[in-house]
């Protein structure tokens, strides 16, 4: 059985990166973001409470539903766009495979 998924990431440059991320380890895509050394934050550890890990949903997943702390905190976070979302609050699943994602502006 596989245990990696494929992600397209856009950093805040413009490049395209292509992630191996594994579904068997319980990571989020913030904690994918990190591994591969791409600048994203994460300085709350995943909690939803700083969205230094904002990113833009580009391709037409079924995320898992936004929970009200996440909602809460896009409300104040910068750069927020209708397909917008806290990688720490997207959990690594088979059915992410291909998924198109790019980095919201630092602020």
């Amino acid at each position: 059985m596989e245990h990696n998924i494929n992600i397209k990431v856009t950093d805040r440059e413009g490049v395209m990166h292509q992630l191996i991320a594994p579904t068997d380890m319980a990571m989020n895509l913030m904690e994918v973001f990190k591994a591969y050394e791409l600048p994203v934050e994460g300085t709350c550890g995943g909690m939803a409470m700083c969205a230094s890990c904002q990113c833009y949903i580009e391709s037409d997943h079924q995320l898992n539903e936004m929970q009200d702390e996440e909602e809460a905190m896009l409300s104040e976070a910068f750069y927020v766009k209708s397909n917008s979302r806290l990688g720490c609050q997207i959990p690594i699943t088979s059915n992410l495979n291909e998924l198109e994602v790019t980095l919201a502006p630092e602020y």
